[in-house]
């Protein structure tokens, strides 16, 4: 289901509080995406767009993998910041690998305003 901007005034503060490390992420690092997911206990894990020449990592891809890393075993929430209209299959996939189907994908452009939720 996607959500408009219309319903972000009834955004979660947990949510809220993703994007907003995300759009901090994107712009301490200078990099085009940021991103945050929140896994099952509630913690959050926060990456920017990898662009190396060897390895090249959206920054929703990044946070999942260090959630991952982490030992997080599902995603409650994720959240990216940027200038693309939509999340690409490949991020969705990899929230849905982790969180399942039902997880929202939080989109929101650079200002941090929500633009869409998109499920994973």
């Amino acid at each position: 289901m996607l959500i408009r901007m219309s319903e972000a005034a009834q955004l979660d503060p947990e949510d809220r509080k993703i994007i907003t490390l995300a759009r901090s992420v994107r712009a301490r690092n200078s990099v085009a995406e940021g991103a945050a997911v929140r896994d099952e206990t509630g913690r959050t894990y926060v990456a920017g767009t990898v662009a190396l020449d060897s390895l090249k990592l959206s920054a929703l891809r990044t946070a999942v993998a260090m959630a991952v890393a982490s030992g997080a075993t599902s995603l409650e929430a994720a959240a990216v910041v940027t200038e693309a209209e939509s999340a690409s299959d490949e991020d969705r996939a990899a929230v849905r690998d982790l969180g399942g189907a039902g997880t929202p994908v939080l989109l929101a452009g650079l200002d941090g305003t929500l633009r869409a939720t998109l499920p994973a």
